[in-house]
């Protein structure tokens, strides 16, 4: 028997685009009559999904990319913290080279980027969000095996911090250098932090 996989929704399209034009251009520099084109959705199936406009798209793609890591992050940390990190940098490193050096991560694109005054848009909330729960599934995994509550935690903040710091690097420099240097850095640090 054959299953094949269903068609992405024009909705789910959409966000797809969105995240991959923000990772691509940043928040302000993407619009939705370009990210409708860039989905091949029609203009106004993109107002009628994202009534609320940009933000919300933003909002959605952010919450798209990180639940994306997320899976492949929480099925490699089965086998470990170590097998975690380099499953998260190799999915990174996917990224910017498919991309020839010219995509990088839409959580990050959209945190850098300054807010409206007095306000927490919608999509900054997510990303916070989405850095929050790669730090958690990264410190569940370093505790189960054996490092300290406090540790793990710090740990698992420098991980995603020295990643995403990478992948910046990796598309200023247009080398995947970064990432070999993080990695054999990072992967030290959690191999002296657990007890297995």
């Amino acid at each position: 028997m054959h299953v094949t996989k269903p068609s992405p929704t024009a909705r789910e399209r959409i966000v797809a685009g969105a995240a991959d034009m923000i990772s691509r251009r940043g928040l302000h520099a993407t619009s939705i009559r370009e990210t409708a084109k860039h989905a091949r959705a029609p203009l106004g199936s993109t107002y009628h999904y994202f009534p609320e406009g940009k933000q919300q798209l933003a909002t959605e793609a952010v919450r798209f990319t990180g639940a994306w890591a997320a899976r492949g992050l929480r099925k490699e940390l089965e086998a470990g913290p170590v097998a975690g990190l380099r499953a998260f940098l190799a999915l990174w490193r996917a990224i910017v080279v498919d991309s020839d050096f010219r995509a990088g991560c839409p959580v990050l694109a959209v945190s850098i980027e300054e807010p409206p005054a007095d306000e927490t848009p919608t999509a900054l909330a997510a990303a916070a969000g989405v850095f929050e729960e790669w730090e958690g599934l990264l410190a569940g995994s370093l505790r189960e095996r054996g490092a300290e509550p406090e540790e793990a935690s710090q740990i698992a903040t420098l991980i995603v911090a020295a990643v995403e710091g990478t992948v910046a690097m990796c598309r200023a420099k247009r080398s995947t250098q970064p990432l070999d240097h993080t990695a054999a850095q990072l992967e030290a640090l959690i191999v002296g932090a657990i007890t297995d």
